[in-house]
């Protein structure tokens, strides 16, 4: 328990009884234990939104950033100094929502990041209203109709634009997410897990026994992007596991000013800006 509650800040989680985040939070830390990083070698940017307040429970350098912008900072971050552990914590509607193009262009770049998605299916923190991955029909405060959209797909997205570590994991199969997100952190290379995770104030139909009838493990290990596709799409059943994971150079790998050393230890030259200035004065 001590490699574990090392990455505890002073601060006690607040989060409702019997909140997925709890579950996330557990398994994360475990993750980390059981790859023996300290937590002075961790970074995590977290967005606005239930799963954002990570950054006043967990000690590691934390930084809390702004709505759907969690994923710029993380990846420079990771420019800065890779040699740091870097992770972005962020909920559906920050991530597939208001941060979406930044979700892709980083898949695209193979940034080394490990992006965990808590996907609740809702805004919750703002009590409830209709994300992009609400199913059609559902009823919330925004849509009280019912949602006319229908809900995005986010392991499908992720095989579709070139990430190179796709995964979906259960809030409440604490055992299996933990193994998971050690996968997904150990991979050298963008690593996207999307979590369900049951919102148990807002959420009256997507709950623990809903979830309980359609999650299972996957046992095979996909042989194409395109096999992993085809069960992503899938409605009836959610498969948990890694979807997919390939092996190539990281963004940070494949620029020459990074090679040997990081970022923050190469001198700084200096450079006199004083004709610069002089152009605009």
């Amino acid at each position: 328990m001590r490699e574990v509650n090392q990455y505890d800040s002073h601060l006690k989680p607040t989060w409702c009884p019997g909140c997925g985040n709890f579950g996330i939070f557990t398994a994360l830390k475990e993750a980390l234990a059981q790859l023996k990083i300290k937590p002075h070698k961790v970074a995590i940017v977290t967005d606005v939104g239930c799963s954002g307040n990570n950054a006043d429970f967990f000690k590691a350098y934390t930084l809390h950033a702004l709505h759907g912008r969690a994923l710029p900072p993380a990846a420079g971050i990771k420019l800065a100094n890779h040699q740091l552990t870097v992770l972005a914590i962020i909920g559906d509607g920050g991530c597939y929502g208001e941060g979406l193009t930044h979700l892709i262009n980083l898949m695209r770049g193979n940034h080394d990041i490990t992006v965990l998605v808590h996907n609740n299916h809702l805004y919750s923190l703002t009590t409830g209203q209709y994300s992009p991955t609400t199913p059609k029909g559902t009823v919330t405060k925004s849509t009280p109709d019912g949602s006319i959209e229908v809900p995005l797909n986010p392991v499908a997205l992720g095989l579709a634009n070139q990430a190179a570590f796709v995964a979906r994991g259960y809030a409440f199969s604490q055992e299996h997410l933990k193994s998971t997100l050690t996968k997904a952190i150990r991979h050298v290379g963008f690593s996207l897990v999307d979590i369900l995770q049951p919102c148990v104030t807002f959420d009256k139909n997507q709950t623990a026994a809903w979830y309980q009838e359609r999650v299972f493990k996957l046992k095979k290990k996909f042989s194409s992007r395109q096999e992993a596709f085809t069960e992503a799409l899938r409605e009836d059943k959610l498969g948990l596991g890694i979807f997919w994971q390939e092996k190539r150079p990281a963004y940070h790998q494949e620029l020459k000013v990074l090679e040997g050393k990081p970022l923050i230890a190469k001198p700084i030259e200096k450079v006199n800006l004083g004709k610069l200035i002089e152009e605009f004065i």
